[in-house]
């Protein structure tokens, strides 16, 4: 969600190394690409939504419909739609702490998953209370369900993890304050981006009126997924993985990891 999708075309290329293309969604509209592979959209609508800037994960269902009512039930919120939009039907909801997401009914690109190709690295929805979270999105989406090909949940190192076949694609931490000052403990959903030289990130972001909101640290081997893949395991990740925390000139956050994809 950006306000302006020249200017916010012109900071993530020049960030993260993406290339932009337009879509038949019309000009407000486009998708990033990187090496040829898809790796995020970015709309023009924050400022006609009256919404902040940020980054939103969707989640792909089967009745977008049927997903709503679900949220509705539980005491969220369903904010937009569900929609026709291009090749399917998307919507936007808040959780019961407020943090935003969407899920889309349609066509999937293979390659546009988590944790796959060169799409976003990881999710970490950073929320008061981890487990009610896990209840709350797996009765919604059917996380945690024995069908074929679904998100299976786990509890590992004192975080509920998810997993979607053999790749560990999100995570949801407890300990978030509701209301509270500081944005990056505010209840949300938080997206990691590959790339090749933290460094350069921090300094291209900084360049274009953006910046680091935290120190580059180095990864901890459990808090981000190894590389994907047949034959990749933690000894295949370089020790040296760093990531820091950077934000868009309009206050979008997002954090950068060079731990890439296989």
């Amino acid at each position: 969600m950006a306000r302006d999708l020249h200017a916010a075309q012109h900071f993530y290329g020049a960030v993260l190394g993406w290339e932009f293309r337009t879509t038949s969604l019309g000009d407000e509209f486009s998708v990033a690409f990187l090496d040829g592979a898809p790796i995020a959209g970015i709309g023009a609508l924050a400022r006609s939504l009256a919404v902040a800037v940020e980054w939103i994960p969707y989640f792909a269902v089967d009745d977008a419909d049927v997903t709503a009512a679900r949220i509705s039930e539980r005491s969220a919120t369903v904010a937009v739609g569900p929609i026709s939009f291009g090749t399917g039907r998307a919507a936007l909801a808040a959780d019961r702490d407020g943090a935003v997401f969407g899920f889309w009914q349609g066509k999937v690109i293979p390659d546009w998953t988590v944790g796959r190709s060169r799409a976003p690295a990881w999710l970490e929805l950073r929320t008061r209370d981890a487990f009610e979270a896990a209840i709350f999105y797996a009765e919604v989406f059917d996380w945690g369900s024995e069908r074929p090909g679904g998100v299976q949940v786990s509890y590992e190192d004192e975080h509920v993890v998810l997993r979607h076949g053999p790749d560990k694609v999100a995570r949801l931490t407890g300990g978030a304050v509701e209301a509270a000052p500081d944005p990056r403990v505010r209840p949300r959903w938080h997206v990691y981006f590959y790339v090749p030289d933290i460094d350069a990130a921090i300094d291209a972001a900084t360049r274009l009126g953006g910046g680091a909101v935290t120190e580059p640290e180095i990864e901890d081997e459990d808090d981000v997924p190894p590389p994907p893949g047949p034959g990749h395991g933690p000894d295949d990740v370089p020790a040296a993985a760093r990531r820091v925390m950077l934000r868009d000139p309009d206050g979008g956050l997002f954090t950068v990891t060079t731990r890439g994809p296989a």
